[in-house]
């Protein structure tokens, strides 16, 4: 089966900023398919004309499916969003073992396993892009966030080693590191120590999002883009 429209695969799509990317990305020709822990992304999918399931990103074996699905649907994958949504938090020297765990099976390793699946579909289709949300605390770390924070610098890491291996081969990977959006409620004082003094919306971050995975930023690869409305210090 063959498509003449981009395909786009995204996790933690059922909604807040997975789900806006989602519509985003439909908004501007692609083809989706998408997975969320909820019935939320089959509805959305459902919605948008595309394919869902419901998963998780710390399973392989629903990592899995839902790639098999985006090709057996489509034929083809040319955009992968890896959104995962924060892990509990706790007092850092209190955290189980187990938890931390959990935290690197859902953030981290589902990177690596995502592009270890899509990858070799990408070379042979010539190219791709792949997009990670993290967070604005990826080089500013909170202690409030401890297993979001390690694991979500560690796929900083990860982004620009495999952008560094693949870049030659036309397949891109970038991450996007969201400030405080609207995808959650923040009180009103949340924004006074952000420069542009409001918290942000989705819509910001997925036309961001459809950018850093168009041809457009074509010439953008390994990059943390932070989209914080000028909150991090980090240079």
């Amino acid at each position: 089966m063959s498509h003449t429209k981009p395909v786009a695969v995204i996790t933690g799509a059922g909604r807040g900023m997975g789900a806006a990317i989602a519509r985003e990305l439909r908004g501007r020709g692609y083809e989706l398919v998408l997975m969320s822990p909820s019935a939320s992304s089959e509805k959305l999918a459902g919605e948008l004309g595309g394919r869902g399931l419901r998963g998780s990103t710390a399973s392989l074996a629903d990592l899995e499916a839902l790639v098999g699905l985006a090709m057996s649907s489509y034929g083809r994958i040319d955009t992968v969003v890896n959104n995962t949504a924060h892990p509990p938090t706790g007092e850092l020297l209190e955290i189980e073992d187990s938890v931390w765990e959990a935290g690197n099976q859902s953030i981290l390793l589902s990177v690596q396993r995502m592009a270890k699946l899509v990858t070799p579909l990408m070379l042979a289709q010539g190219g791709g892009a792949f997009l990670n949300i993290t967070t604005l605390a990826t080089f500013e770390p909170d202690a409030n966030y401890p297993i979001s924070c390690a694991y979500r610098a560690a796929v900083a890491a990860y982004t620009k080693m495999y952008s560094d291996r693949y870049g030659p081969r036309n397949i891109r990977m970038n991450a996007l590191l969201p400030g405080y959006i609207d995808s959650m409620a923040h009180p009103a004082e949340a924004a006074y120590p952000i420069p542009l003094r409001r918290i942000g919306t989705v819509a910001e971050i997925a036309k961001t999002a459809a950018f850093l995975l168009s041809d457009d930023a074509g010439y953008i690869t390994g990059q943390n883009i932070r989209v914080d409305g000028g909150l991090t210090r980090h240079m």
